[in-house]
């Protein structure tokens, strides 16, 4: 599927910022601009290099500049309130596996596509210039360069250099070379004005330094092509520039085995499928693979492996992925939990998550009944043992089982479910007590110990047992039969009875514990109360604490950031919670799958707007229809994922 974006999309400087591209190099760096080639983010960069994956990343080259002749094909804003308008030149920017801009000026038609190398800090640039006109023309393109880490800018005095055929700077030595003639000029420092940071209260003000520019002669009536490739050397190794039309058809190439792998036969699945990939990445610390929560902005987070993994690779069908990831979790488990954050430097892994470690064992029951790879559970069972254990006993922040077997977690100013906000002193949804979807987890969990207790030949007794108590204890203190839905937590606060998108897990998971006419009644009222086509809202509207836009300042973002914002990634639980109750008779199950076909229908628009053949973080909770926070979510994608592969598969 390619994404076209013409003329109507780029009437301004505004509405040609509105969408973006995002490439990745497995190695946690990145390249990402606008639509129109700008920078209208901090972090947009035509390449953000990772010196160490994932997280050590550095914006490189922050922008392009495009010239024939006198005309300005480039488009940015700057700090000044001027803006080069190139974007007026621009006939279409597509995007299926590569970006690819098309500009005419004044006769002279230029074709620009992009590329990166999978492991490497490299990139690709090829210019086809076709000069229509009666005479000559010379077409300049012209980097700047910040070499400041992501997210912060490049200090005075510590701007890059030019040495010959290399940029050096703080991130090291970028190498280019060029098919074209490389001429050095005066260094020019710019200003940016970043209206996506401006939006969201960050500072929207940055810079960059132009050292060189690369340049080609077209004669009159004829044509030439412009190649460039930047690398980002690495100690020690000889390195040799590929041609760009190589690596250019090489990521093709790549993405579309991609596809191919995962099987999917809508078109809209084989989009994600590839997209999917651009979230697994190297990590240097473990020597294993690991998967980032979302561009521009995250990391990689335990709990946002855990409940992407099952997506991104189980459902395209990259199991070694998958193993690789759940053995590195699995070596850093902790007193029953596992990281939510890994550690950096001389920095110690975080540890402040109740439901990784649930999801964990999760996780590994769906890749095994995928693979019937037992030798692996196996090996992963005594981990599985220890968490069960842990919870059961007692582990750190709060976590424990009480005495009617449900799940207790959180105290003091702990925020360890994945509405995990804390402004100052401030919880705006404290959730200390027993979670829905914790206890959820929880019971699946059991479950799933009792399954492998008995395929491994131990008891599964105390886990069946137990598992029957947690079963009975949620039932009696989670169901509100005047609601026709689940309470969110089990606290004695009046916040319990809030109805929030947290119980649909309680129906998603590979074991759970309501009868059917329960679940049936829990499907209805989400979707009344929660549901839109893009996601569900965290908190209906209808609650004295909803908040109906997610923007501004860092507080007003996380005083709403869980309180009616629109998350997609429930939106996968929602749907395989609405064809499991509707999965008892054919007839049913058929009427279920088209109504789910026909809602995901405007997924379509959803992966046209914000970036290109992505998912992304959020949506306001009142009318969304224009993306916030991140632009690309690991675990939106994933969740959606499993949505089309229970369709298809």
């Amino acid at each position: 599927m390619r994404w076209i974006y013409g003329r109507q999309d780029f009437q301004s400087a505004e509405r040609s910022e509105e969408s973006c591209y995002l490439m990745t190099n497995g190695l946690g760096g990145f390249s990402s601009l606008t639509a129109a080639g700008a920078a209208a983010r901090n972090d947009h960069a035509f390449l953000m290099a990772c010196v160490k994956a994932p997280n050590s990343r550095y914006n490189l080259i922050h922008r392009i500049r495009e010239e024939v002749d006198d005309v300005l094909l480039s488009t940015q804003e700057m700090g000044d309130g001027t803006a080069e308008k190139g974007y007026r030149h621009l006939v279409s920017f597509t995007y299926e596996d590569t970006p690819v801009w098309r500009f005419l000026a004044d006769g002279v038609e230029i074709r620009k596509e992009a590329a990166m190398v999978q492991g490497e800090n490299t990139i690709a640039l090829r210019y086809e210039i076709r000069n229509r006109r009666r005479s000559g023309c010379a077409f300049r393109v012209t980097p700047f360069y910040q070499f400041a880490p992501k997210g912060e800018d490049m200090e005075e005095g510590a701007e890059p250099a030019l040495r010959g055929d290399r940029i050096s700077g703080r991130a090291g030595d970028l190498l280019f070379g060029t098919t074209g003639s490389a001429e050095a000029i005066k260094p020019e420092r710019e200003t940016y004005y970043y209206r996506y940071d401006a939006c969201d209260g960050r500072r929207p003000q940055g810079s960059a330094v132009s050292l060189h520019r690369f340049q080609v002669e077209v004669p009159a009536g004829e044509e030439a092509v412009l190649d460039i490739v930047w690398h980002l050397e690495r100690p020690g190794e000889e390195f040799r520039f590929p041609e760009a039309g190589q690596v250019i058809a090489d990521m093709k190439r790549r993405r579309q085995a991609l596809a191919q792998q995962a099987g999917f036969q809508s078109e809209i699945a084989k989009v994600l499928a590839k997209s999917a990939d651009q979230f697994v990445s190297e990590r240097a610390s473990t020597g294993g693979k690991t998967i980032l929560a979302g561009f521009p902005f995250f990391e990689d987070w335990g709990r946002d492996t855990m409940i992407a993994l099952p997506g991104i690779c189980l459902t395209t069908g990259r199991y070694d992925t998958a193993r690789d990831i759940l053995r590195t979790f699995a070596s850093c488990e902790r007193g029953g939990l596992m990281p939510n954050l890994f550690p950096e430097g001389d920095r110690e892994p975080m540890y402040n998550t109740v439901d990784a470690s649930l999801l964990f064992v999760n996780c590994l029951y769906l890749y095994f009944e995928r693979t019937k790879d037992q030798e692996f559970a196996e090996e992963m069972y005594p981990v599985m043992e220890r968490i069960i254990a842990a919870y059961r006993r007692g582990t750190d922040f709060g976590i424990h089982m009480d005495e009617d077997g449900l799940v207790m977690a959180g105290r003091g100013l702990d925020q360890v479910t994945w509405m995990d906000v804390r402004v100052g002193d401030i919880l705006p949804t404290p959730r200390h007590g027993k979670p829905v979807e914790i206890n959820a987890y929880w019971y699946s969990a059991l479950r799933i110990m009792e399954h492998f207790a008995s395929l491994f030949g131990r008891d599964p007794g105390e886990y069946g047992d137990l598992a029957g108590q947690v079963r009975t204890s949620f039932n009696e203190q989670f169901w509100m039969e005047e609601k026709g839905c689940l309470k969110d937590l089990v606290s004695g606060e009046p916040a319990d009875r809030q109805i929030r998108c947290n119980q649909i897990w309680a129906l998603s998971l590979p074991f759970t514990m309501l009868d059917e006419e329960r679940e049936r009644r829990v499907v209805e009222t989400v979707f009344e109360k929660l549901y839109t086509p893009y996601g569900l809202r965290t908190l209906e509207k209808d609650d004295p604490q909803f908040r109906p836009v997610y923007g501004g300042e860092m507080m007003e973002r996380d005083m709403a950031y869980h309180q009616g914002t629109v998350w997609p990634f429930p939106l996968g639980a929602y749907y395989l919670a609405f064809l499991k109750v509707h999965s008892r008779d054919r007839k049913e199950w058929e009427r279920a799958e088209e109504l789910v076909r026909e809602q995901l229908e405007v997924l379509e628009s959803a992966l046209r707007e914000g970036c290109a053949g992505q998912l992304p973080e959020i949506y306001d909770g009142e009318c969304p229809t224009s993306s916030r926070g991140c632009f690309a979510q690991a675990w939106s994608v994933g969740e959606l994922l499993r949505v089309y592969e229970k369709l298809e598969k």
